[in-house]
């Protein structure tokens, strides 16, 4: 879901302009970045899931720090406060919102490994809608994430371009194709496997 969450991620930085945009990709994947250390020391682990028909969404995700729902809230607003430090309190508030909604998106798509206390602690049942068990349904919404936020971002990066004149335009049009090319390319390279 990589893919959709920087689609996400475009499509915020069209209504937040003074929001760096590699702020937003950073917020939007940084359960994952949190993930990512502790998965290679063993805390967090991936198995496959028993019903994967492919490698896209065949895994089943033990994050119990990371991607625990107050796992996620927590890393959520430390990520917050330390972006209000660099850009003030708006932006603190929206890209703490935005390293949140990687947990409501994964809500979305996964098999129901999602913990709601950190640790897993009382063993709770676990979230996940399990989207990832219908390839096509879960690769149309990110698809849709991907062109909807690069699209949202030209248009908002044109409106503010007009004033300025032809090279700004161009400007705008070339960081949106960037985008779009970029979302475009993850979701490509999640699906490979899948298609192959």
């Amino acid at each position: 879901m990589i893919a959709g969450h920087f689609g996400l991620a475009a499509g915020v930085k069209a209504k937040e302009p003074a929001v760096p945009l590699w702020a937003l990709m950073l917020a939007t994947s940084w359960l994952d970045v949190v993930f990512v250390p502790l998965f290679l020391t063993g805390v967090e682990t991936i198995e496959k899931a028993p019903d994967a028909t492919g490698p896209y969404g065949a895994d089943i995700i033990h994050a119990n720090y990371t991607h625990s729902l107050f796992g996620a809230i927590v890393l959520s607003l430390v990520f917050g406060f330390v972006a209000r430090r660099f850009w003030g309190d708006r932006a603190g508030v929206v890209l703490g919102l935005v390293a949140f909604s990687h947990w409501v998106l994964d809500l979305l798509v996964h098999r129901g490994d999602l913990p709601i206390l950190i640790g897993n602690v009382g063993h709770l049942p676990t979230l996940g809608f399990g989207l990832w068990r219908y390839p096509a349904v879960s690769a149309t919404l990110e698809l849709l994430l991907v062109l909807g936020g690069a699209w949202l971002y030209w248009r908002a990066a044109r409106a503010t371009a007009e004033a300025a004149g032809g090279a700004q335009r161009a400007r705008a049009d070339l960081s949106a194709a960037l985008i779009l090319i970029f979302g475009l390319g993850t979701l490509a390279a999640d699906l490979s496997g899948f298609l192959s």
